[in-house]
C-alpha cells in the first residue's frame, strides 16, 4: 500500500504541488525554490556468513563384495585308449625276361638282277654313189645347157652316210649270290608280384584328450566394514539492518524543471542503463518501472525523481 501513495505522489510533485501537503510539517535546512518530498530512505544491510550443522557425523557400513580371477584348467574329457591296426601285406613287382624263339641263321639265295638299255644298231654301211649335178658351183653351162663328155651331164660324187636303228639289249647288272641273314632272338618280359613284408596287427596308444576350460577362483571373500562418515556443514549468510528504512525528506524535481526535454533526457539515461524506454519526454508506465528498478539496484529512494536519481543517472538537475 506505501508502494502505491509512494507512486501516486511522484505526480504531485512534477505538478508543483508543496511537499508534505497535509502533514504540517516541513523539510529542514529547506533551499528556497527546492521541491522537497517525503521518500522511504531503503534498508540497508549486513551480511554475515555463518556455518551451521548440515549432517551430523554416523557411520555406514559398507559391504566389500568378493573377488574373483579368471583361470584356464584343463579338464580331461576323453581318457588315454589302446587301438589295433591291420597293416596290410607289401608287394613289389619283379620283372623276369623269357626266350621265346633263339636267335637264328638264314642262307637266302638272291637272283641275279638284269637291265635293259638302248643300243644304236647299224643296219647299213656308209657308200659313195654318183648323182647328176649341174654346172660350174651348180650353175647351168653357157648355151644352157648341161654338157658332159658323153652324154652332156655333170656327175657329182656323193657320199651317203651309215644308218642304224635303236635297239633294246639286256645285260648283267649283279650276279646271283647267297646270303646268310642272323635272326635276332624273341624274348619275352613277365611281371609278377612278390610279397615282400607279410600283413602284421599294429597295437597303437590313442593319448587322451583335453580341454581348456575358463573357470572363476575365489580371490578374497565378501567383506563388511564400518564407516565413520564426518559431520558437514554449511554456510549460511545473516542479513542484519544497519540502517534505513525511514521516511525522510529529499530533494526531488520541481515541476518546473520537469520539462520534456529535461524528462527525455532521463530516458536516454536509462536506455544507456539497458532498459527498453523512449525518449518521448513523458512519465508513462514504462518510464516509471524502469526508474524504479534502477532506484531499488542502486539503494535509491524508490518512487521519486529525486535529485539522486538524477545525479546516479548523470542528468543534471538544472
Amino acid at each position: 500500500m506505501s508502494r502505491i501513495l509512494t507512486l501516486s505522489a511522484v505526480s504531485l510533485v512534477l505538478v508543483g504541488t508543496a511537499a508534505a501537503q497535509g502533514t504540517g510539517e516541513s523539510p529542514p535546512d529547506a533551499e528556497p525554490g527546492a521541491c522537497y518530498a517525503r521518500v522511504l530512505i531503503p534498508e540497508t544491510y549486513e551480511i554475515q556468513t555463518e556455518q551451521v550443522l548440515d549432517q551430523p557425523e554416523h557411520t555406514r557400513a559398507r559391504v566389500i563384495p568378493a573377488t574373483y580371477e579368471t583361470v584356464v584348467q584343463r579338464v580331461l574329457v576323453k581318457e588315454q585308449a589302446l587301438a589295433y591296426r591291420v597293416v596290410p601285406p607289401v608287394y613289389e613287382i619283379e620283372t623276369e625276361q623269357l626266350l621265346v624263339v633263339p636267335e637264328q641263321t638264314e642262307t637266302v639265295v638272291i637272283p641275279a638282277e638284269y637291265e635293259t638299255f638302248p643300243e644304236k644298231v647299224m643296219v647299213r654301211p656308209a657308200y659313195i654313189t654318183w648323182k647328176p649335178g649341174a654346172g660350174l658351183n651348180g650353175q647351168p653351162q653357157p648355151g644352157g645347157e648341161r654338157v658332159t663328155p658323153a652324154t652332156g651331164d655333170v656327175p657329182r660324187r656323193v657320199e651317203v652316210p651309215a644308218q642304224y636303228d635303236t635297239v633294246s639289249r639286256t645285260r648283267l647288272k649283279s650276279p646271283e649270290r647267297v646270303e646268310t641273314r642272323v635272326i635276332p632272338a624273341r624274348i619275352r618280359t613277365v611281371e609278377r608280384q612278390v610279397l615282400r613284408e607279410p600283413a602284421r596287427v599294429v597295437e597303437e596308444i590313442i593319448p587322451a584328450e583335453y580341454e581348456e576350460v575358463e573357470v572363476q577362483r575365489l580371490v578374497t571373500p565378501e567383506q563388511q566394514e564400518t564407516i565413520v562418515v564426518p559431520a558437514t556443514y554449511k554456510t549460511i549468510e545473516k542479513r542484519t539492518v544497519t540502517g534505513g528504512g525511514t521516511v525522510e525528506w529529499q530533494e526531488v524535481l520541481c515541476d518546473s524543471s520537469a520539462t520534456q526535454p529535461r524528462i527525455a533526457e532521463v530516458q536516454r539515461a536509462l536506455a544507456a542503463k539497458g532498459y527498453n524506454v523512449q525518449a518521448d519526454g513523458v512519465i508513462g508506465p514504462a518510464t516509471q518501472n524502469a526508474m524504479e528498478d534502477w532506484q531499488e539496484k542502486n539503494g535509491l529512494p524508490v518512487g521519486y525523481l529525486t535529485i539522486g536519481t538524477l545525479e546516479s543517472l548523470g542528468v543534471s538537475p538544472e
